[in-house]
């Protein structure tokens, strides 16, 4: 079988810790792996990855000492080509001329739509793992990138707290998250926030400045507020702006991570998750299955229709959420 790897959508950490698991699977089962740069825009470009010898191939050299570097050695891209239908033929044509039988695509939602459609026109077999830090695919406890992304938000908190307390102030940090909180909570309970406003659950102005005004009443002197930049009422400026127009007993500053959440080597339960779902994405087409994602669930791979992986919402764990308010008293 001749297998196409590529990423994309955003990068996260542990992506070429997945390429590398696919190509070494792969070529331990006799298989031949073509690696795709720039995702989908690399795919109808008809854009490679060459290795030592020239040849469009992955070999064992290709991804040696890669397993510890973020970002993607086969680079990434968003395709606005791949929603149409001529895009999709064309991207099905390349794949057929150059005898590609199978495809392993390592990305988030737009990656597994990408892959929907183009089924429609590719015969092959697609696996899909998910590369994401927002860890909002549902069918698997978590995504490729998503425990880096948490621990680089809470070494930012943890800095910032430190200013927050020598100031004695409110900071506001604002994480990725534009449809799902994951990153906000995970990040806010992993590094004492006091706050977090996410997008599953309301965020109420009025409410949170009587919990700070109980809280400075107390003689707490700081405070961390974590804010998904898809939460209902904005990002952590606005937030900021309300929470000013209602006489918040702390001052304020916002502080937005942004694109720093997703780069930086992977932490060890990235780099196992990825090893893990890299081989099993191999081991499933071997098997001849297609149309869906890889995933992990309690420990265990797991195959999620992709219908499934992108329907709905990954909801956080409201147990999570009431833990966060019991610290925080």
């Amino acid at each position: 079988m001749r297998i196409g790897v590529f990423c994309s959508g955003g990068d996260a950490p542990g992506m070429n810790a997945c390429i590398r698991a696919v190509v070494r699977a792969a070529l331990a089962g006799g298989h031949e792996v073509v690696g795709i740069r720039r995702g989908y825009q690399g795919l109808l470009e008809e854009d490679f990855h060459i290795n030592a010898e020239g040849q469009p191939r992955m070999t064992l050299r290709c991804v040696s000492n890669i397993l510890q570097r973020g970002g993607t050695i086969l680079h990434t891209s968003r395709c606005s080509q791949m929603y149409k239908e001529p895009g999709q033929r064309r991207a099905a044509e390349v794949l057929h001329r150059h005898g590609i039988d199978a495809l392993v695509p390592i990305g988030g939602d737009g990656t597994i739509r990408g892959a929907m459609a183009l089924s429609r026109f590719y015969p092959g077999r697609i696996v899909s793992c998910p590369g994401t830090i927002d860890n909002d695919l549902c069918g698997t406890d978590a995504t490729i990138g998503f425990y880096t992304a948490v621990s680089t938000a809470v070494e930012a908190m943890d800095k910032v707290r430190d200013t927050a307390e020598s100031h004695e102030r409110l900071f506001l940090v604002e994480v990725m998250g534009r449809h799902s909180g994951y990153i906000a909570l995970y990040s806010a309970l992993a590094g004492g926030a006091e706050i977090a406003c996410i997008p599953e659950t309301p965020t109420d102005i009025p409410a949170i400045v009587e919990q700070l005004r109980q809280m400075k009443a107390r003689g707490k002197t700081s405070v961390l507020m974590m804010v998904a930049e898809g939460d209902e009422l904005g990002g952590a400026a606005d937030i900021q702006r309300l929470l000013q127009e209602h006489q918040c007993p702390y001052p304020t500053r916002a502080v937005v991570l942004g694109h720093l959440q997703r780069g930086g080597c992977p932490v060890p339960e990235d780099r196992l998750l990825a090893l893990q779902l890299g081989a099993f994405a191999v081991e499933c087409l071997e098997q001849g299955h297609s149309g869906c994602m890889v995933g992990v669930r309690d420990g265990r791979p797991v195959r999620v229709p992709w219908a499934d992986a992108v329907r709905g919402h990954h909801r956080v764990p409201p147990e999570l959420v009431r833990l966060l308010e019991a610290m925080s008293r």
